[in-house]
């Protein structure tokens, strides 16, 4: 009884994909943030005329999810969830070189927890 009690408790706590788009969108403003504020990426000019780069990113927060959500598919094993986002980074912002991304997260309980997370390696620099 109390086995079943827990697998129904699961399944009702496994998290929608409202919920990891809201999650990947926390984790793609600290993507963005690294790869166009803190590596570089943006190009001299816009430096000059931006001057806070990271609260820029975070305001697009709801944006980020947004489009999380358009690259991500779910795998739903009813105790749990499996959610893997892929995208280009060109397709993403196609003026400023971003890698490609598959990140893999598993899902359950309310949480989340990216077991893998990979950069196209032709895409490094």
């Amino acid at each position: 009884m109390a086995i079943a009690g827990c697998g129904a408790l699961l399944v009702w706590t496994n998290p929608s994909m409202e919920d990891y788009s809201e999650y990947a969108g926390e984790q793609l403003v600290e993507i963005v943030t690294e790869e166009v504020c803190e590596r570089q990426g943006m190009p001299m000019v816009l430096r000059l005329w931006i001057r806070n780069c990271p609260e820029l990113i975070a305001a697009q927060n709801q944006t980020l999810a947004s489009i999380a959500g358009q690259f991500t598919t779910r795998r739903n094993l009813g105790l749990g969830s499996i959610y893997t986002t892929k995208f280009d980074g060109q397709d993403f912002l196609p003026k400023m070189h971003l890698p490609s991304y598959t990140v893999t997260t598993l899902a359950g309980a309310g949480q989340f927890l990216t077991i893998k997370a990979r950069i196209n390696p032709s895409d490094q620099e």
